[in-house]
């Protein structure tokens, strides 16, 4: 019996020192045992590096940015869709999901193309500025935050968090401060590029431990892997982490899951304390950069999603090679300057 080929569209090619999901992403996809798939990346600059990777991605088109609002971005879909008759669709960037939660039911209905996204209740409740009332809903031990606006409050909230704390953007970014100075540094450049609030998050010393997963919607969880990281950037994004044996760690992420009844990819961000307590600092509602080890560990979550939202029955991927290592890497790549040409003028390539 011949496998199904689906056209699938990407975000986040963006391969950088803060990398984007997507690539992590396509790699899974072209391992899918289930089904064939034709690759169409989908970027917001023209520098992107996923762009320029013919072997993974076949076909890009460049997206209006998330602030031009959603009317634009669903105008671009139709445009791309009379084109490339898209199947699936994965938003990979926290920043552009509000939009395209808002517009799934819109864009499958009128063209066609299926995601698979946390609803706009889960997207908003497990947000930075709303996780510590989300862990005590959920039983969840999660670190003391406030919200800061302005730097004239920084003061009297470090005074109340006490230092170190981590300085944190709504959308990316994360640094530790060590004094008044520092944090107000770390503000002023956070902000500038996320806006405010910016959260100022009790520091939790630990073994800072991920989950990727993937929940049904119904209260199952379908996939999760959990590692550990090994290799740490300035930007606090892993370099290279390895996969753990961590019960209680994926029984935490099980009770999220049923908890909210959470639908689609996720990672759980964890601080493990020499006390053996779990801390949440973060839920991503996307596949993180690094959903490629769980391919290297036995399950294919990327793969998995698109077979639930295709309607196809899966069971659930419970078990998983424990001591299977990432390391990520950096490269150059070759490019024509014709072809960067084509991408910033026409939008696609």
């Amino acid at each position: 019996m011949s496998k199904p080929k689906y056209t699938i569209a990407v975000t986040g090619l963006n391969a950088t020192d803060n990398p984007g999901p997507g690539l992590a992403v396509i790699r899974s996809l072209k391992e899918a045992k289930s089904f064939d798939c034709r690759i169409v990346g989908l970027c917001y600059e023209a520098l992107e590096p996923g762009i320029y990777l013919n072997d993974l991605v076949d076909k890009t088109y460049q997206l209006p940015f998330p602030s031009a609002g959603q009317d634009m971005l669903f105008d671009r879909f139709a445009e791309i869709s009379d084109k490339e008759k898209i199947d699936f669709l994965f938003p990979n960037f926290d920043a552009e999901l509000y939009n395209f939660i808002k517009l799934q039911r819109r864009i499958e209905m009128e063209l066609g193309i299926k995601m698979f996204l946390p609803t706009l209740d889960q997207f908003e409740e497990r947000h930075k500025v709303n996780l510590f009332e989300f862990g005590k809903a959920h039983n969840l031990k999660v670190p003391v935050a406030e919200m800061v606006f302005t730097t004239n409050e920084i003061h009297a909230m470090a005074a109340k968090i006490g230092f170190p704390l981590v300085v944190k953007g709504k959308f990316y970014d994360a640094m530790i401060a060590y004094n008044d100075e520092q944090a107000e540094q770390f503000f002023n450049k956070i902000s500038a590029h996320w806006g405010v609030p910016i959260l100022f998050q009790e520091f939790i010393h630990g073994s800072e431990m991920n989950v990727c997963g993937l929940g049904d919607g119904k209260g199952n969880l379908k996939a999760a892997v959990a590692m550990r990281k090994l290799y740490i950037t300035d930007k606090g994004k892993a370099w290279s982490g390895v996969t753990v044996d961590d019960e209680r760690l994926i029984e935490q992420t099980r009770n999220m899951v049923e908890s909210t009844k959470w639908r689609g990819p996720f990672e759980m961000e964890y601080i493990k304390t020499v006390d053996d307590e779990y801390y949440l600092l973060e839920i991503n509602p996307r596949f993180p950069a690094w959903c490629y080890l769980t391919v290297g560990a036995g399950q294919n979550q990327v793969e998995t999603l698109v077979n639930i939202a295709m309607g196809i029955d899966m069971p659930s991927l419970t078990e998983y090679k424990v001591g299977t290592l990432f390391i990520r890497y950096s490269s150059d790549l070759i490019v024509d300057i014709k072809e960067f040409e084509m991408i910033s003028t026409f939008g696609e390539l």
